[in-house]
C-alpha cells in the first residue's frame, strides 16, 4: 500500500497558457475532453449535482456542463490560481449549471461542500497520481460521505493493475513522477478498490480510455 506524506496540494505536470481574463488552457485537456465525455454521458445520471475534485483549469468541467445541461457542477480545488481560471471559464463560457469553485483540501476530514447534501457522482480526473497517498484516502473517504446511495465515484488517469503497468509508457511516466516526488505515482487498481470497500464504494467498471488512461466507476452501496 503507497505511504502518505506530507504536501497534499495536486500539481500541473505541464505548461498552461493564460489569457489576459485569467483562464488557463491544459494541452492534456484539448486531448482528451472528448474522449472522456462521451463516457461520462452514459455513465452519469441524466439530473443531478456532481462534485469534481481537482478541477484544475475549470476548462474540464465547462466542457462536461456544457454538453450535460441538466446536470449541476460543484467544481473544486485547493489552488488559488486555479479556482480564479474556473471562475472566468464559467463567466466566459456564459453557463448557469456551473457553481462557484470550492476551496477543497480532498485530503482533509471536512470538505467546504458538507453543507450541500449528497451527491450524484463525484468526478476526480488526472489527479491521485500527481499527489501524495494521502489524497487518494481522502478522496474515497470523502466519497463514501458525500454520495447518495447508488452515487457514482469516477476516477481518471493511468492505472496499474495488480502490481503492474498497462503499457511501457506508464511504467516510464510513474518513474518520472517518483523522480519528480517519491510520494507521487501511478496507483494500482487493487489498492483502490481496498479503500473503496472502506468507504463503502464497490468498483463497477473499468473502461480503456486513449492513451493508456482508464476510466474507473466506483458505485456507493450505502443506504
Amino acid at each position: 500500500m503507497p505511504p502518505g506524506n506530507e504536501d497534499r496540494s495536486p500539481i500541473a505536470l505541464e505548461q498552461r497558457d493564460v489569457s489576459a481574463d485569467q483562464r488557463m488552457f491544459s494541452p492534456s485537456v484539448a486531448r482528451n475532453s472528448a474522449p472522456i465525455v462521451a463516457v461520462l454521458k452514459d455513465v452519469l445520471p441524466t439530473h443531478g449535482v456532481v462534485l469534481e475534485i481537482g478541477s484544475g483549469t475549470g476548462e474540464h468541467v465547462v466542457c462536461f456542463a456544457g454538453t450535460m445541461p441538466d446536470l449541476v457542477w460543484q467544481p473544486s480545488d485547493p489552488d488559488a490560481a486555479a479556482r480564479t481560471s474556473t471562475s472566468s471559464w464559467i463567466k466566459f463560457a456564459g453557463l448557469k449549471n456551473v457553481l462557484a469553485p470550492r476551496d477543497i483540501d480532498v485530503s482533509s476530514g471536512q470538505w467546504d461542500v458538507e453543507q450541500a447534501g449528497n451527491f450524484d457522482a463525484v468526478v476526480s480526473i488526472n489527479m491521485i497520481h500527481i499527489a501524495p497517498w494521502a489524497a487518494s484516502l481522502g478522496l474515497f473517504a470523502g466519497a463514501g460521505r458525500l454520495l447518495r446511495a447508488g452515487g457514482i465515484l469516477v476516477l481518471y488517469g493511468p492505472f496499474m493493475r495488480d502490481g503492474a503497468h498497462i503499457a511501457l509508457s506508464n511504467a516510464a511516466f510513474d518513474a518520472a513522477l517518483k523522480q519528480r516526488n517519491q510520494s507521487w505515482g501511478v496507483r494500482d487498481i487493487a489498492d483502490l478498490e481496498q479503500l473503496g470497500a472502506a468507504a463503502g464504494l464497490n468498483l463497477r467498471e473499468t473502461i480503456e480510455m486513449p492513451a493508456n488512461n482508464m476510466l474507473l466507476i466506483f458505485s456507493s452501496r450505502s443506504a
